[in-house]
């Protein structure tokens, strides 16, 4: 595994007289006049001839330039109330795949930023756009060797970028891309483990893994429910993976994370037809994220935070042991669950491992929990490629959401908060004595009303955080993170390129704080 290590540059012109560098990458918004000569007179000549500096990205050769090859990568404006620092990410990663077809292997990044607060970040977030164009797929590097990805080191030209920062960001977005990226039997949950006991080696990050079926059975019964028609296949047999990171010394805050980990979802017995379960292998993402983060914090080892994870690595299959809508269910919080439809098959994984995080919340401090989950086409449809919060009323009080919202503005990663509301806990109250708890409706969430929404307030009861809400004895924070929107480039579940969202807001909210 290998993403292209940062290496930092504080001054330009040194940068600039350095030969070793085969491609030069500069990222802004306007190029003339504003760079040292005699790259200054080569841009200024270029132009003469060629109107597209300053409006498009474009690349050319140069004997007067060190590095020889040459992309202007322009942002386009930053000056409207709506523009904000994607447009570095954007550029940055379109100038990588130029980069990579002229053949380099070794370019060095200028990024000239602006004196606005939303740009601040501007350096590091043009790193990681180009990153992202470099990765490629986990089953693509097996098959056809590390020289996939040509590109193991990327010079860059900043004032204020922390190369710690920049690598222990990138090094989790590649974890979260791999496994996000990988296909259902490569990365089925055995394997999802191995891939987490490889990828924490030799850190402080302590991984235990749960494949004992009884065990599961037992302990997870909503989990075990969603994973009995794939248990039969050994190699597709359920883990619930915990990653654990505990720094030296005293603990000032403790984040709990719960992902979703369902390596294919075939929406078991409510089976995904019409050409829709395509792409159902990302379904994921949210394990693949929190897995990430995970690995960024194991690469700087923070201090004054605890970080636990729990991830719920399930195949929903299909098959004579299938559970099926109308079971009831109870689940590790006592709480009896009606199952509403069977794709809706992730808030179940998650949620016993959840029960579980908050009876150790009680004596964590400050502890902080989350469900990171690609879970409802409604939160595509409502907030477009951004990523959807839902907070219950101790986060929301103390700003936690907020805090996610303009740390991912800052960092490309944007995210928008959904109000919890009444209507979403009446939305899944029992029909009859018979159960507790409706897991969801049988119609899709795309078209159901608040269908983003009320899968907060299930996982809130079901865990048994509704009785930690904000007027209660112990009040608990929680939110739910779903990335069905923002998970992947360009909504593309079966092509697109996983985004690795939401760890940068992650990291700026509550790691680099």
């Amino acid at each position: 595994m290998s993403y292209p290590t940062p290496m930092v540059i504080a001054n330009l012109a040194t940068a600039l007289s350095d030969k070793s560098w085969d491609a030069l990458v500069i990222v802004a918004e306007k190029f003339l006049d504003v760079l040292p000569e005699p790259l200054n007179e080569v841009i200024k000549n270029q132009a003469e001839f060629d109107l597209r500096i300053n409006k498009e990205l474009m690349s050319f050769i140069s004997e007067d330039v060190n590095q020889r090859r040459v992309v202007l990568a322009p942002v386009g404006q930053t000056s409207r109330y709506f523009d904000d620092v994607r447009s570095y990410y954007d550029a940055a990663k379109k100038a990588a795949s130029v980069v990579l077809n002229m053949g380099a292997k070794k370019p060095l990044l200028v990024v000239l930023g602006n004196d606005k607060a939303a740009y601040q970040h501007a350096e590091l977030v043009s790193y990681l756009g180009f990153a992202q164009a470099l990765w490629q797929p986990l089953e693509a590097r097996e098959a056809l060797g590390d020289l996939i990805e040509p590109i193991s080191l990327v010079g860059i030209v900043g004032q204020h970028l922390d190369g710690a920062n920049a690598a222990a960001l990138e090094s989790g977005r590649y974890v979260a891309r791999d496994l996000c990226g990988t296909e259902p039997e490569r990365m089925a949950p055995p394997q999802f483990a191995e891939y987490c006991i490889e990828t924490f080696e030799r850190t402080d990050v302590e991984v235990t893994i749960t494949d004992d079926m009884p065990t599961i059975q037992a302990e997870y019964p909503l989990l075990w429910a969603v994973a009995r028609a794939s248990v039969e296949v050994k190699r597709h047999q359920p883990r619930v993976i915990r990653l654990e990171y505990t720094p030296p010394g005293a603990v000032d805050k403790t984040l709990m994370l719960v992902g979703k980990g369902i390596v294919y979802d075939t929406g078991g017995a409510d089976l995904k037809t019409g050409g829709h379960m395509a792409g159902m292998s990302r379904d994921k993402g949210g394990a693949a994220a929190v897995a990430g983060f995970m690995k960024t914090v194991a690469e700087l080892a923070p201090l004054g935070i605890k970080v636990v994870a729990e991830i719920a690595a399930v195949r929903n299959s299909i098959g004579a042991e299938a559970f099926v809508s109308d079971e009831i269910i109870t689940g590790h919080s006592g709480v009896r669950v009606r199952i509403g439809n069977t794709d809706a098959e992730g808030r179940l994984v998650m949620a016993d491992l959840l029960s579980k995080l908050r009876e150790e919340a009680l004596d964590e401090i400050n502890p902080l929990l989350f469900t990171v989950a690609t879970l409802t086409g409604h939160a595509a449809r409502s907030v477009g490629p951004y990523t959807a919060l839902v907070e219950n009323g101790v986060s929301r009080a103390k700003g936690f959401g907020e805090l996610l919202v303009q740390q991912g503005d800052l960092l490309a990663d944007p995210c928008e908060i959904s109000r919890s509301r009444r209507e979403d806990y009446t939305f899944v109250q029992p029909r009859t004595k018979a159960d507790d708890l409706l897991s969801s409706n049988n119609g899709p969430s795309a078209v159901t009303a608040r269908g983003h929404q009320f899968p907060m307030a299930f996982l809130s009861i079901v865990s048994g955080l509704d009785k930690h809400d904000v007027n209660d004895d112990q009040p608990l924070p929680y939110i739910h993170i779903d990335i069905a929107g923002s998970g992947v480039e360009g909504g593309d579940w079966q092509h697109g390129k996983p985004s690795a969202a939401p760890i940068n807001a992650l990291f700026g909210a509550f790691i680099n704080a």
